[in-house]
Parts: C-alpha cells; structure tokens; sequence
C-alpha cells in the first residue's frame, strides 16, 4: 500500500464548540467535496490513501468527527448524533461550502442522511446539493441489529479463530509489536470483506468507544424509512453498497426507494469497496459527479 501523501493544507476549526482537526488535498480552485468518515469515533486516516482518487481533479476536505483521531476531547458531555449534526453544520459555514456534495461513508453516510433530512426541514443552515453514500450504516435500529449478528458470525469463523490463535502462539508480539498489531487490526476487521486477505491493504484506525456508544444511544430505537425522514431528501443521490457487506443491502435498498436514488452494487465486495472494488467504485462516482 502506498504511503498516505501530506495534505495541501490542515487546521482546526475555529466556528464549532471544540476545534475539529481538518485537512484538504487536490488542486484548488476545483470542484469541492466534503468527506464525512466512519465510525462514529473514528477518524479520516483509514480512508487514505485510496480514497485520494477523489482528489484527482477535486478540492477534496476531510476532518475528524468530535471525539475521534485528532479532534478528540477529554470532555465526558455525550457526543450525539445532533452534535455531530451541528458541528458538520458549522464546517460547512465556515468554509463557505455551496452547493455542496457531500460523500459519506458508513457511519458518515448516515450522518450525511441524518444532516439532508435536517436540512429538508430547515433545522440547519445549509442543504447538500448532492450525496455520494459508499455503504452508508443501517437506517434503521433493526437493520443495525442484523448487521452487528452477521459481523459477530463472520468474526467467530473458525478460519478466522485460528488465525487469532496462531498470532497468540506465534510470539509475534514479543519479538515485533508492530506487526502484532498489525496483524491484530486485520484480524479485527476481516469481517468487513468480502476477502479478508485485502484487510492488509486498509490503513489501521482506532474507534473511541464511549464516543461510538453515545452516538448510537442518542439515535435510539430509529427508523429512517418511517414517513417524514428519508423521503423528505430530495436531492440528487447516489448509493453505493458491496453485496457481501455485513451491512444488510436491503438497508442501502430502502434508502434508496424512500430518496429516489440510484443504487449501484459492487460485486464480490464487503464493507470496504474502496480497498476491494477501487475501480469499480470510482466508476461509479465518476458517473454519478
């Protein structure tokens, strides 16, 4: 995997509660995209480098979400989906983003839904012009259910079982702790792929867990397709969902029917197109922007 390149430009931001670490690549001027990352609690990096395809021809901004990677904070205030709502509200304002396209992946393609519907009913400042949704996060506290049994059953594989049991015996993190815990992340997400050998190829992350908790606690028991909420996004959409992602499809499914947006399946792909399907992925996006 190629090194992560330095971005053009990197701050904090000045206009939300606590500053937010940001960071911009691709030529500028050019056409602007905004990037909300997973998790929640997560950070930017593991998007990187593959994802800097976007940055070809692109003004390309990405920051880390309250309370992870760089904008963490020792505060014990609950994150909540409406925080992170307002924060991306004010980002958004303060780099003075019209017509917006706003690319969000797995828990950042949710956030993305959750900031549209938000903005349909007027309770932000600005609206998105378009979304770019790459296997956005269950839209519902059902479907997430279902995606938290199938990642547990794919992890408690036994191939994968042994592997984690050959790395304990191995002695590896004795004599390498680096490689430990490299292998020990892979490992840690194999159940996101369709092949867990590509695992190799995503930059390792860390997810703050209390962060993570308080965010799905505040969503409560959600449903998105419920009259009102998806079907009150109207702007143009594209979804894009690999078909062996533990991420139940006939979530990306739903959404799409409730938004009227176009829906593009990736074979042979898990949770993480961009390491698995680059070029179809970007195909698709490059179509769709």
């Amino acid at each position: 995997m190629p090194p992560i390149p330095p971005p053009r430009e990197s701050g904090t931001t000045q206009t939300t509660d606590v500053p937010l670490y940001w960071c911009a690549y691709g030529p500028k001027p050019a056409p602007r995209l905004l990037v909300l990352h997973g998790g929640p609690g997560a950070h930017h990096d593991y998007l990187l480098p593959q994802m800097l395809r976007l940055a070809e021809q692109r003004d390309v901004l990405f920051y880390d979400q309250r309370g992870g990677g760089r904008s963490k904070s020792d505060s014990r205030v609950p994150v909540t989906w409406q925080t992170q709502v307002e924060d991306l509200d004010r980002v958004i304002g303060e780099f003075g983003l019209d017509r917006l396209t706003l690319v969000g992946y797995s828990w950042g393609g949710l956030l993305a839904i959750l900031y549209a519907i938000e903005g349909a009913e007027g309770r932000v400042a600005h609206n998105p012009s378009r979304l770019l949704l790459i296997d956005p996060a269950p839209v519902s506290r059902a479907l997430r259910q279902q995606f938290e049994t199938e990642f547990a059953r794919r992890q408690s594989d036994p191939a994968i079982a042994q592997l984690r049991d050959e790395l304990t015996a191995s002695g590896l993190r004795e004599r390498d702790v680096d490689a430990y815990r490299q292998r020990a992340f892979e490992l840690s997400v194999a159940g996101y792929f369709f092949d867990p050998r590509r695992a190799v190829d995503l930059t390792p992350f860390r997810v703050v867990g209390r962060v993570q908790q308080s965010v799905w606690d505040s969503l409560g028991g959600f449903d998105l397709t419920a009259p009102g909420r998806l079907d009150s996004v109207s702007v143009p959409t594209l979804i894009v969902h690999g078909r062996e992602d533990p991420i139940p499809l006939a979530s990306s499914e739903a959404a799409a029917r409730a938004m009227g947006a176009e829906l593009v399946v990736l074979d042979a792909c898990g949770h993480v197109p961009y390491v698995e399907q680059p070029d179809a992925l970007f195909a698709a996006v490059e179509g769709f922007l």
